[in-house]
């Protein structure tokens, strides 16, 4: 009797070790990004990009402006629907990159906490698990915040840690079988709304996806075609991976014209008798005595 086990290791649950970075986090991204390229190209990456390239052409295709940035995995275009003129894909590591063409640059930068653009010069930025890969998150966002123009967009995806891929992360990852990318640091879901808040944007509603259980193998994963359909409707917020857009909003001052001040007309109010015994002022001339009317009959 052939042992399952052995034919495929994933049906225990654990994977391969995670071999440590070794240029981690005090590298220049290098690294990481060399780490994040080579995780896409598992079975669960290639679900995983399947997922986030339908969600964003969804999100980026009625996003106007002129130029637009996508931070990250250069190996896929997650602005080829949106038709802003000027679209550039930038990265930190040798990562396969874009075929050059109509509409979209390429652009090798060090890191994502400084971008070599003008303050509020761009109108749109995708940070496909940008945050989660960086050593200083919230400077990744204050530098997005400086480039972006008011009313512009920003799109960030990330691993839910409240999901199955999170739950394996948590629990693998203490002994050395971790199921994520290395050095990706899991940010849920309401700490990245309060971080966008503190920069004055105003987050939309968020979507959910890739619900499958966290397996190494493409034929376990082709297993739970199920659990999609049964997580989309069911538990949304459970999903391994999630999106979030966020408009960016600029407080504004309220103009108010000139107060003029009104003339005193130098009439006042008389006492003026109703037909209901109440007595009400009618106005006469400054100075003169108050003039009682008596009601009609």
């Amino acid at each position: 009797m052939t042992d399952r086990r052995r034919e495929d290791p994933d049906i225990t649950g654990t994977g391969p070790p995670r071999v440590p970075d070794p240029l981690g986090a005090s590298g220049n991204g290098a690294g990481s990004a060399s780490a994040w390229a080579s995780w896409l190209q598992s079975p669960p990456g290639r679900y995983l990009l399947a997922w986030e390239q339908s969600a964003l052409d969804h999100a980026v295709v009625d996003v106007f402006g002129y130029h637009a940035l996508q931070c990250g995995t250069p190996s896929h275009d997650f602005l080829r629907s949106n038709r802003m003129p000027h679209r550039v894909v930038a990265s930190t590591g040798p990562e396969p990159g874009l075929v050059a063409g109509h509409g979209h640059s390429l652009l090798t930068i060090d890191q994502f906490e400084e971008l070599p653009f003008a303050t509020q010069s761009l109108d749109l930025v995708v940070l496909p698990h940008v945050l989660e890969m960086t050593a200083d998150p919230h400077q990744v966002l204050r530098e997005v915040d400086r480039v972006l123009r008011p009313e512009g967009r920003m799109i960030v995806t990330g691993f839910n840690p409240v999901s199955l891929w999170g739950l394996r992360e948590t629990v693998g990852l203490p002994l050395g079988y971790g199921f994520l990318p290395p050095q990706s640091k899991l940010i849920s879901l309401l700490r990245l709304r309060d971080w966008l808040r503190l920069l004055s944007y105003s987050p939309s509603d968020s979507l959910h996806g890739c619900f499958r259980p966290a397996c190494l193998s493409e034929r376990w994963l082709a297993r739970f075609p199920f659990i999609e359909r049964a997580g989309d409707r069911w538990w949304p917020i459970l999903g391994a991976v999630y999106l979030q857009s966020a408009i960016k909003r600029l407080p504004g001052m309220t103009l108010q014209g000139p107060v003029w001040r009104k003339r005193f007309s130098g009439r006042a109010s008389a006492p003026v008798a109703t037909h209901r015994g109440t007595c009400n002022r009618e106005p006469t001339e400054a100075g003169s005595a108050h003039r009682v009317v008596p009601p009609s009959v």
